[in-house]
């Protein structure tokens, strides 16, 4: 039974940063978002270890 609770929650975490993830780039990517970026020079570089690659090593 806890092993089911720990399970639901780290799923939904993980689903929370996809979903999060996906929405931040789409509206980065969007006409608007570059229109936004462009005229008022918006840009959040906040870095997060989410966002560093294995790869890249």
């Amino acid at each position: 039974m806890m092993l089911s609770i720990i399970l639901y929650i780290v799923g939904i975490f993980i689903l929370y940063i996809v979903i999060e993830t996906a929405v931040r780039r789409g509206i980065n990517a969007s006409i608007i978002g570059k229109f936004l970026e462009k005229k008022y020079g918006i840009k959040e570089d906040k870095k997060s270890f989410f966002d560093d690659d294995l790869d890249k090593n």
